[in-house]
């Protein structure tokens, strides 16, 4: 008994020292070193190898990695011992791989970035995807990684190609080839770029060996962009325009937002093809389906704006968000907003049901999406849209993690612990993601206390 005290006075103890480390990092300080393994006791896993969940296991981990998954067993000294004095009680939660955020923008002045950052992993956001990238990136892809800076980790495109940076094909290839010398991960496709700037720009990536995707460029059209080699379209970006007989002679409504104004003209029946030939060439797609529900439903700006999370939204940024949907509500059709969602859940759940690659992408911060927290509105957005919630998560964590080739999205020994604990089963109900106890950032864990703290430093900021 005596034994079982000590180890429990050890854990506590060892539970403040990781408190102060997360705080330490979160307020830019040096990181304190984890202990040499740590145990989560007593979780049901929820690996994403498998649809079931495996009752009642304890979770090693040892330098960052997963060592161990074994049926629990009760805690005592010399479970202790082995896992370095660190045992964290999961107490009959529930253990998922952490998430993906696969369509991010990073910020770069530092003190809004480091909050930024914060709120994603207090989220279970795990890795995020920075889809505007910037020279600062780079090292903070680095620093991440080290655990110098608190955060998921970082996947970064460069800056984007698009109509202003792009003025001819010469610019392209020349911005490729420095954008992959510079170590970017991938290459960011914004609108507005030639036929001869996007061909240029994918035969010069080809080349090198280095992946582009994004938007889809007006001029090139869907198809020719996935011909050339585009991994993901986001935003369902170009879709409407293939589904719609003869698009081109609508004029505005073609050339609107993500084709939004193509919802109208329609035809359903070609969604089958538009999915087999996405399925053919391997194409990822990440909806953002919460940023077209925002935008949709301009209307209903003054509801977004009572939303738990605008706290942690600097105030500048708030009154952007809200100016621009006042703006949008002007002159909304709500009854035209809703067929546009209606077309774009029946895309998202006809896509899946192909075969086609779905990934987790809430586009934050944007308009109203709060980072980490959209991630969870994207997530029930998916389910929405008709998928079961064990197949929303799997956009968010295993099928995340194979398109980028990254050692997690599925709790397995030796895959890199990226991990969030949860109070309750979300393949019962999607909301119950949301239930964080705890988060674990490449072996480091981010208890609950810890994450409360760095939420009410945010939202003091920002009052």
């Amino acid at each position: 008994m005596a034994s079982a005290r000590r180890v429990m006075a050890k854990a506590r103890a060892n539970l403040r020292l990781m408190l102060a480390a997360a705080l330490g990092l979160a307020a830019g300080g040096a990181p304190v070193a984890a202990s040499d393994a740590t145990v989560i006791a007593n979780v049901h896993v929820i690996s994403m190898v498998a649809p079931g969940v495996a009752m009642r296991q304890d979770v090693t981990v040892r330098d960052g990695r997963i060592a161990a998954i074994e049926p629990a067993k009760a805690l005592s000294g010399e479970d202790g011992a082995a896992a370095g004095g660190l045992v964290i009680d999961g107490n009959g939660g529930f253990l998922i791989p952490g998430l993906a955020e696969m369509h991010a923008h990073v910020p770069v002045e530092n003190d809004y970035r480091d909050d930024v950052l914060f709120l994603w992993a207090a989220n279970g956001v795990t890795t995020v995807r920075g889809m505007l990238g910037h020279p600062s990136h780079l090292p903070l892809r680095d620093d991440l990684l080290a655990q110098r800076v608190l955060g998921p980790r970082l996947i970064t495109s460069g800056p984007s190609f698009n109509g202003r940076s792009v003025r001819n094909a010469e610019d392209a290839e020349r911005r490729v080839r420095e954008q992959h010398a510079a170590g970017y991960d991938f290459l960011k496709v914004h609108p507005g770029m030639s036929p001869e700037s996007f061909e240029a720009m994918a035969a010069t990536a080809q080349e090198v060996g280095i992946s582009f995707g994004g938007h889809v460029t007006a001029s090139v059209g869907l198809w020719r962009s996935l011909a050339a080699g585009q991994t993901t379209v986001d935003h369902l970006d170009g879709y409407l325009n293939v589904i719609t007989p003869d698009s081109a002679a609508h004029g505005d409504a073609a050339a609107s937002f993500f084709g939004a104004g193509l919802a109208p003209f329609v035809d359903r029946a070609l969604i089958p093809a538009a999915v087999e030939r996405s399925r053919a060439a391997g194409v990822a797609v990440v909806p953002t389906e919460t940023l077209m529900e925002n935008m949709a439903n301009a209307h209903a700006w003054q509801e977004m704006a009572e939303r738990p999370e605008f706290q942690y939204v600097p105030r500048r940024l708030r009154e952007r968000y809200i100016e621009t949907l006042r703006r949008a509500a002007d002159g909304a059709n709500p009854q035209g907003s809703q067929t546009l969602l209606n077309v774009r859940k029946a895309l998202i759940k006809a896509l899946h049901e192909g075969g086609v690659s779905l990934l987790l992408g809430a586009d934050s911060p944007q308009t109203f999406n709060v980072p980490g927290f959209a991630t969870h509105r994207e997530l029930a957005a998916m389910v929405a849209a008709g998928l079961s919630p064990h197949a929303a998560l799997t956009a968010g964590t295993s099928a995340a993690a194979t398109f980028l080739g990254t050692n997690v999205g599925v709790i397995a020994v030796g895959r890199d612990a990226d991990l969030a604990l949860l109070a309750a089963n979300p393949l019962d109900d999607i909301a119950n993601a949301t239930r964080i106890e705890g988060v674990m950032l490449r072996g480091r864990w981010l208890s609950r206390e810890a994450i409360d703290a760095g939420l009410k430093r945010i939202a003091a900021k920002h009052r």
